[in-house]
């Protein structure tokens, strides 16, 4: 049954991607606008296709350019937040070169990262900084990596330097894309599977990570039933108002593992969660009530 299922999602999926790739093709040349809100419909048909129900907890800033900081677990999570807004991702060049996957990516606009030189962090900010002026939300996975969802791995502080430079070239940045920038945090986390709550065994059904092969991760996953995901997305604070990069890294983390712990959990939202970055890959959040957990 799970092969079926599997099979005909993927004949639905290829179904609906192949014709409207010339579409939004063409929207790029000529409806920046529409090049950037076609892909949210799509996905949202597509998280349809695949049985994936979403809850979401806020919303995007729409009337400004918006920097998501988002943790990351899967590949899934890139038609997931898709499906939440008009939105366009920070992803490392190696996406570049994957077949079909890199078709896709350069198609909704995709920034790549080359983390092999350091000289392409100044290409990456002025791409990034071009975005946000045109107005436009971009994601940036600060982990780096995508983790196994039972926790948030340590946030990568050089993946900031293109949002938030140094002050003497912040300034111009900053300048160039306009004083009405922010930050949003993005809290992802996959709690059910079939309706039934996804616990920490269960949990690399759906997170993809280590050196697990993508296609037959995605194989099994779309065998294995419907999901439902929690979206929790942070206020927006101005850009301007973090001291660094550095900063900014360290507020968006923590906001972020409150959240992930707390949905875990199935803590309510204002739980008093006090976390403790990571040392050697443990992270210690108390709540409220003298609970210790254990990430």
């Amino acid at each position: 049954m799970g092969t079926l299922r599997a099979a005909a999602i993927l004949g639905g999926f290829f179904t609906l991607t192949l014709p409207l790739m010339p579409v939004q093709s063409a929207l790029l040349r000529v409806s920046p606008q529409g090049a950037r809100r076609f892909p949210n419909w799509y996905h949202r048909q597509v998280c349809r296709l695949l049985g994936v129900r979403l809850h979401i907890e806020g919303e995007i800033a729409s009337d400004r350019p918006v920097l998501v900081v988002a943790n990351h677990t899967s590949w899934l999570d890139i038609p997931v937040l898709s499906a939440v807004a008009p939105l366009s991702f920070v992803a490392k060049k190696d996406v570049a070169r994957w077949p079909f996957v890199s078709t896709l990516a350069k198609l909704q606009r995709t920034v790549f990262v080359d983390r092999e030189r350091r000289s392409a962090v100044g290409e990456t900010t002025n791409e990034m900084t071009a975005r946000l002026a045109q107005g436009d939300a971009v994601v940036l996975f600060a982990e780096g990596t995508s983790s196994d969802g039972n926790r948030v791995l340590p946030f990568k502080t050089s993946l900031f330097a293109a949002a938030k430079p140094p002050a003497r070239a912040g300034a111009h940045a900053n300048a160039q894309a306009g004083p009405d920038i922010v930050v949003q945090t993005l809290s992802l986390v996959y709690t059910r599977l079939h309706g039934v709550p996804i616990n920490r065994a269960a949990r690399p059904i759906v997170g993809w990570y280590g050196d697990m092969e993508m296609q037959s991760h995605a194989w099994a996953l779309l065998k294995a039933g419907p999901l439902d995901v929690t979206i929790r997305i942070g206020e927006p604070i101005p850009l301007e108002t973090f001291a660094d990069r550095k900063d900014l890294a360290r507020r968006s983390e923590d906001e972020i593992r409150r959240n992930v712990v707390q949905i875990l959990r199935s803590y309510p939202r204002d739980a008093e969660i006090v976390v403790t970055r990571p040392e050697s890959g443990f992270v210690a959040a108390s709540a409220s009530g003298g609970h210790s957990v254990f990430r």
